[in-house]
């Protein structure tokens, strides 16, 4: 700013608020020797109390002066950029009138940092003024607790000694006190209100966790843990004692794995929830799993597979009989694909029965038996008895033991299309997997119609995604030759109010899907070792899974760094 601007803000300043000569003088000496303006010397030292200051700002630019005394902040505003733009550019979202949005600023010199919000918001910024310390105090109280909701029910109960859970955590506490805390309306309300927020991001899985003096609340999104604001720990006990009574499960039993499940409507939406309780030294942890149906694929097309993928898919699936074996880790998907297999095979004319442990989702028109093995209802038993049901179509939810693989090979042999999963890192190893389990090769190469590995990978926000260099530090680190991608355009995640300030909205898959031809038929009858197979594989066309992400990568749907994360071995 320049010499001329200071005095005329300072004459501003000094007819709000006269200050003696001497202390002029040694603000102009402060001010020369550290460099800061001689208004923000003046409210340092004392000499000009920082509400005049601020009055005298606003009354030079222009602007409109507010007060954040009992200011009660919109969290939901706050979301609109990441919490740490809003500390950096020391700006405070207030309110919000159709496209126009009132912003706090400490500093209304900062003139590149406005500008730089318009360009990151769909919204006209009208800004006003507001004191350093009270926006930064404000900032910094929002982030304790980032649900208005959650905020108010725990102002409710922050008192309440009715709930207090004692430091023993395996110590016996009387049920009537549990049952009367686990639906205690507050209670209700924070549970509720951890269950809408999880529908609202679009969470997989809610993850309660106790610790020695907190509660930890995290949100798997598109495959990646976040940590949110928790509720107290004072409300653990009330909060694990409503869910199990939501799950139907023993409130007194906290001492063992408990698992269980319940459904809610809510965003227009039915959902079923999975329920997994774990005792830990400081309380039981608990995982909730969505299982929304609406999100399933209805047909294979709609999972957006390559072309080439797709095809060998479908020519899989529409073999009258044979194995099909998915593969991947835990949340990669492999469900999903298995389901939208079966939509796709759900005609009138076919008897399509599973056996799964557990039933995720009820599909019309399917007959889904769920495994009981403390009956003696195990994959083993149930695929025995579901083949003395005419089915044209099984699906084994996994292959667990020769004896689950020895009858889904048989099945196969006779007449039946059997698809199940395997947990394996490729295509190719669950060959030898159902090698190792006791296979004999010829029935593996008599069987088999076709092994798939899946993995799910985070796409690029649309909205923010940033264009970049030639990443060749990242691609030399992965054994990537850079003269490969000369010719790719390269983004990064960036984060934007639409994706939640992540730089990723939403999952695709990658596969690699190995057809069972004579060359590798023949060489199952030699050898099922997993990298001799892969490599026959290879020679006869088979794309493999970094292959096919890197062909996500040249498209600009995702990030190298990305499908390095989910193909690495």
């Amino acid at each position: 700013m320049a010499e001329n601007t200071y005095r005329t803000l300072m004459e501003i300043l000094l007819d709000r608020c006269p200050v003696p000569e001497d202390l002029l003088t040694d603000a102009r000496a402060e001010s020369q020797k550290s460099g800061a303006a001689i208004e923000d010397v003046l409210v340092n030292q004392g000499a000009v109390p920082a509400n005049d200051m601020l009055l005298a700002k606003a009354e030079y630019l222009e602007m409109t002066p507010i007060s954040l005394n009992n200011f009660q902040l919109d969290n939901t505003l706050i979301e609109l950029l990441p919490r740490p733009v809003w500390v950096q550019q020391k700006m405070l979202p207030l309110c919000k009138v159709g496209k126009l949005l009132t912003v706090a600023v400490a500093d209304p010199f900062n003139l590149m940092g406005i500008e730089k919000l318009k360009t990151q918001i769909d919204y006209q910024i009208f800004p006003v003024i507001a004191d350093e310390k009270d926006l930064m105090g404000t900032l910094e109280d929002s982030s304790k607790d980032s649900s208005v909701a959650l905020e108010d029910i725990l102002r409710d109960i922050e008192d309440d000694s009715d709930l207090e859970v004692g430091v023993d955590e395996t110590s016996h506490e009387n049920l009537d006190e549990m049952l009367e805390g686990a639906e205690d309306a507050p209670v209700v309300r924070i549970v509720n209100s951890i269950l809408i927020e999880a529908l609202r991001k679009h969470a997989s899985d809610i993850h309660i966790e106790p610790m020695e003096k907190k509660i930890r609340l995290r949100y798997r999104i598109d495959g990646v843990l976040y940590e949110s604001p928790s509720p107290p720990k004072s409300v653990q006990s009330a909060i694990s004692s409503r869910i199990k009574i939501m799950s139907n499960l023993d409130i007194a039993e906290r001492r063992i794995p408990q698992d269980g499940r319940f459904k809610i409507k809510a965003l227009n939406k039915e959902v079923d929830i999975r329920v997994s309780y774990l005792p830990t030294v400081f309380g039981e942890k608990i995982v909730m799993r969505i299982l929304d149906k609406s999100a399933l694929s209805p047909s294979l097309e709609a999972l957006s597979l390559e072309p080439k993928a797709l095809e060998d898919l479908k020519f899989a699936i529409g073999k009258p009989h044979g194995m099909l074996l998915v593969t991947g880790p835990t949340g990669s998907g492999k469900t999903t694909t298995l389901y939208s297999a079966l939509q796709e095979l759900n005609k009138e004319d076919v008897n399509i029965i599973t056996v799964e442990d557990p039933v995720e989702y009820q599909l019309a028109g399917i007959n889904q038996v769920q495994t009981r093995p403390e009956v003696g209802l195990t994959f083993a038993a149930g695929l025995r008895s579901i083949l003395r049901q005419d089915p044209d179509i099984v699906m084994i939810g996994e292959i667990r033991d020769n004896e689950t693989a020895s009858i889904a090979v048989q099945a196969a042999l006779t007449g039946h299309l059997v698809l199940s999963t395997l947990h394996t890192n490729d295509a190719a190893g669950a060959i030898a997997r159902m090698a190792y389990m006791g296979i004999e090769p010829f029935l593996l190469s008599s069987s088999l119609v076709m092994t798939q590995a899946q993995r799910l990978y985070r796409k690029l926000c649309p909205f923010c995604k940033k264009a970049i260099a030639l990443p060749e530090d990242i691609l030399t680190r992965n054994h990537l030759d850079p003269d490969r991608f000369r010719d790719i355009e390269f983004f990064e995640a960036k984060g934007c109010p639409k994706c939640g300030g992540l730089g990723y909205k939403g999952r695709g898959g990658i596969m690699e899907i190995l057809l069972l031809d004579d060359a590798l038929k023949a060489k199952i009858l030699e050898t099922a070792e997993a990298s001799a197979l892969r490599e026959v594989a290879v020679a006869n066309g088979m794309k493999t899974l970094r292959e096919a992400g890197l062909e996500k990568v040249r498209k600009g749907e995702t990030t190298v760094d990305e499908i390095m994360r989910v193909t690495s071995e």
